[in-house]
């Protein structure tokens, strides 16, 4: 929960968020991995705070380094590294910018621990498209799977396109008294004509898209493994009428794990302009599956 006012410090070129402490929002959803006893299992120490949550945290950094047009055509692009428990402290980081020609310019971001121990790093930038943002090398690094088991009915190439999305106000203004961040655009419509939805619950704009791309998935455990959102048009509104559409871009393997990625488009609904993009990546958990076990 936010607990003061956001300030930037300046550390020789880097800028520093203030020390935060993210809500686990879903600790209550039992057999998923922000549920403790199912985390434990699973090796980790607790019931973990979804990725996304984390986006939160930055907005504020990143509109002091670019500017209001981050919330325009901005992006950020994540790559998870260690999990975090609720309530664990954590503090976001972003380097100078770098002038990439046109319009373009781009930062390294991350957040770490008040130890040193990071939590996620990536890109963030402002200006259009990054085809060399942390997640698009990632998806062009990725290997192909050997032997996929719980993931075995996903081939690249799959789509879903149409799909419905719309972000309820009342749902979600019920837990913003608990983001890390909380933006004056989020409560009050004057500011851009309708509430913005903030970046995590955008994020599950994009995500409609899940149900019907990845219906024959069952019985495991997953959690996100890389997340990047970027406003072609934007920024995302609470109440407003979407349409999703999604490809799955590549598919892969660790000892513990099975991955899969998919690209997601948001349209409005009304005059089909593209509003956002999303690159997803899903981490399955071998050990969570009866295929593996």
């Amino acid at each position: 929960m936010t607990t003061d006012t956001f300030v930037c410090e300046d550390r020789d070129g880097i800028l520093a968020g203030p020390v935060r402490r993210p809500v686990n929002f879903s600790r209550d959803a039992k057999g998923s991995i922000h549920d403790d006893a199912t985390a434990q299992k699973l090796g980790f120490r607790g019931g973990t705070v979804a990725g996304n949550i984390h986006f939160e945290q930055y907005t504020p950094l990143l509109l002091e380094r670019f500017g209001s047009d981050w919330r325009r055509r901005g992006g950020l692009s994540l790559h998870f590294v260690n999990a975090t428990t609720d309530g664990e402290p954590v503090q976001v980081f972003a380097g100078p910018v770098e002038e990439l020609g046109a319009d373009l310019r781009r930062a390294n971001v991350w957040m770490e621990t008040p130890e040193g121990v990071r939590v996620n790093e990536g890109t963030a930038w402002v200006g259009g498209d990054d085809p060399n943002s942390t997640l698009r090398l990632k998806v062009a690094a990725q290997r192909p799977a050997v032997d996929l088991r719980i993931l075995r009915s996903s081939k690249v190439g799959d789509l879903v396109s149409d799909v419905p999305s719309r972000l309820d106000s009342e749902r979600w203004l019920a837990r913003i008294d608990h983001l890390t961040e909380i933006m004056p655009e989020y409560r009050d419509a004057s500011v851009f004509g309708e509430r913005v939805a903030a970046p995590a619950t955008a994020i599950d704009a994009l995500r409609a898209v899940e149900g019907p791309l990845y219906a024959s998935v069952k019985d495991f455990v997953g959690m996100f493994g890389a997340i990047e959102l970027q406003y072609v048009d934007g920024p995302i509104f609470l109440d407003h009428d979407y349409l999703a559409d999604a490809t799955v871009i590549a598919v892969g393997e660790s000892p513990k794990t099975e991955v899969t990625w998919y690209e997601a488009t948001l349209r409005d609904a009304a005059d089909k302009r593209v509003v956002a993009r999303m690159l997803m990546m899903s981490r399955v958990l071998k050990a969570s599956s009866p295929l593996w076990t």
